[in-house]
């Protein structure tokens, strides 16, 4: 009985959208795993923005300080 929690901030993820990524992410257990989807569960949790820290930083202050440095390859 598989149980799948996803969490990404809340910016505007459609109920379209997170359905999809629910049927994906099951399909994937289902053809990876041998699981059944009546039993998998998938459980996806909005974060606000603020809440959500990268690198020592919230995720806004870090997508600002990303845009404004060149990409490393």
């Amino acid at each position: 009985m598989p149980y799948v929690q996803v969490r990404i901030t809340r910016e505007g993820a459609t109920r379209e959208q997170k359905a999809r990524v629910i049927a994906g992410i099951t399909d994937l257990l289902v053809s990876v795993l041998d699981k059944s989807p009546a039993t998998t569960f998938v459980v996806i949790e909005e974060v606000e923005l603020e809440d959500w820290g990268i690198g020592g930083l919230p995720a806004d202050a870090y997508r600002r300080q990303n845009l404004s440095e060149p990409e490393h390859r």
